[in-house]
C-alpha cells in the first residue's frame, strides 16, 4: 500500500510542477513586452559580440564557406604569429581549429611547427572557441513564438 501511496504522491508533486511551469510561462509570453525586450537581448549580445573583434564565423552549413575561413584564419594566425602578436595569433589558429574537418591532424602539424608555450596557448583556448560556435548558432536563430 506504502508503494501505491507514493506512486500517487510523486505523481501528483509532477503535476503540480508542470502546470507551475506552464502558468509562468503563460504569464511571462503575454507580458506586452516579451518579444520586443527579447529582440533587445539579442540586439545587445550581438553587438557586444561584434565589438569584441573576433572573427566572424561563417555559416558552417556551407562547406565553401567553411573552407575559405578555414584558409583564411590559417594565414591570419601564421601572420600574426610572425608578426609577434600571439594572442591575436593564437585566437585566429583556435578558429580555424574549431572549424576543421580533421582537428586531431591539424594539432598534430601545429605540434611540430609551433613552439610549446604557443601551442599551450591555443589547446587551452578551445574550449571556449567551441562555446562561441555554440552561442554563435543560437544568436543567428530568429524564431521567437
Amino acid at each position: 500500500m506504502s508503494g501505491r501511496t507514493s506512486a500517487v504522491v510523486a505523481g501528483a508533486c509532477g503535476a503540480l510542477l508542470v502546470a507551475y511551469c506552464i502558468y509562468f510561462d503563460r504569464k511571462r509570453r503575454n507580458e506586452p513586452h516579451f518579444k520586443e525586450k527579447l529582440r533587445e537581448r539579442r540586439r545587445q549580445k550581438r553587438v557586444a559580440f561584434e565589438k569584441s573583434g573576433l572573427s566572424e564565423l561563417p555559416d558552417l552549413k556551407d562547406p565553401e564557406a567553411v573552407q575559405r575561413f578555414f584558409l583564411q584564419e590559417i594565414q591570419l594566425g601564421e601572420e600574426h604569429l610572425a608578426a609577434g602578436e600571439l594572442e591575436t595569433g593564437v585566437d585566429h589558429l583556435t578558429n580555424a581549429i574549431a572549424v576543421c574537418e580533421q582537428p586531431q591532424k591539424l594539432l598534430q602539424v601545429l605540434q611540430q611547427t609551433l613552439p610549446p608555450p604557443v601551442l599551450q596557448m591555443v589547446l587551452s583556448r578551445l574550449p571556449t572557441v567551441g562555446q562561441r560556435i555554440a552561442s554563435s548558432r543560437w544568436l543567428t536563430e530568429e524564431d521567437v513564438e
